[in-house]
């Protein structure tokens, strides 16, 4: 039973937003931009699906030492900048609807993205879909998705003035949002054709196509 005192923490690109495709060639633009030549692409089998993992992998992989602290921030910027010049991103069917009913009846929600925050809230504003950034948790401050869950855990006790949830609920399309929900102990909704087997074969239990006929208490 979904209550006021559930929480729904929500991926972004390819739950909220059909933006993958877009996303992967903006950031290898924009990591060749920072003078990365040798830029690792094979984005599916990276060890966390982040933004600052591949920039620290992929910076190492070039100079063989750690990027410096600001260059997460700049490579937020130039993200948000590159992004820009593309088509706005589009809803997956139902996102913008779901993500209002949910204010609507008063049950938080928060969004836990492996992308950096600035071209994630361009995501959301472009695709039309409810953008709150208190409770907007990024890989900019932690390169795991376990840590950034957590991060949206707890922004969310503090914006919605909550000591805790009853329940909580990740909800995301790749085999990686699953792992971090069954590392936390919280529960997992995915979303999504691309990767349903393989979410399936991994103890996915709950799944939906996208959100065309989401409804909190069916």
């Amino acid at each position: 039973m979904i209550t006021q005192n559930t929480l729904f923490i929500f991926d972004i690109d390819g739950t909220l937003t059909d933006s993958i495709p877009t996303y992967l060639k903006v950031i290898t633009k924009v990591l060749a931009d920072i003078g990365l030549k040798d830029i690792d692409t094979d984005y599916d089998n990276y060890k966390h699906h982040t933004d600052r993992y591949a920039l620290e992998y992929n910076y190492e992989r070039n100079f063989g030492q750690k990027p410096p602290d600001d260059l997460r921030h700049k490579l937020d910027n130039l993200l948000d900048i590159e992004l820009s010049k593309h088509a706005p991103v589009q809803e997956i069917k139902g996102a913008r609807k779901t993500l209002t009913n949910l204010q609507k009846e008063g049950i938080p929600f928060s969004y836990g993205t492996g992308a950096f925050p600035k071209a994630s809230i361009q995501k959301l504003v472009a695709a039309n879909i409810l953008c709150i950034p208190e409770v907007l948790a990024t890989s900019i401050t932690s390169v795991s998705r376990e840590g950034f869950v957590k991060e949206a855990i707890y922004k969310s006790e503090v914006f919605y003035n909550k000591t805790t949830f009853d329940h909580i609920i990740a909800v995301g399309d790749g085999l990686w949002d699953l792992k971090a929900a069954q590392n936390l102990g919280i529960d997992f909704l995915g979303v999504g054709i691309k990767n349903k087997d393989i979410m399936m074969d991994n103890g996915c239990k709950n799944w939906i196509e996208d959100f065309t006929n989401f409804q909190v208490n069916p």
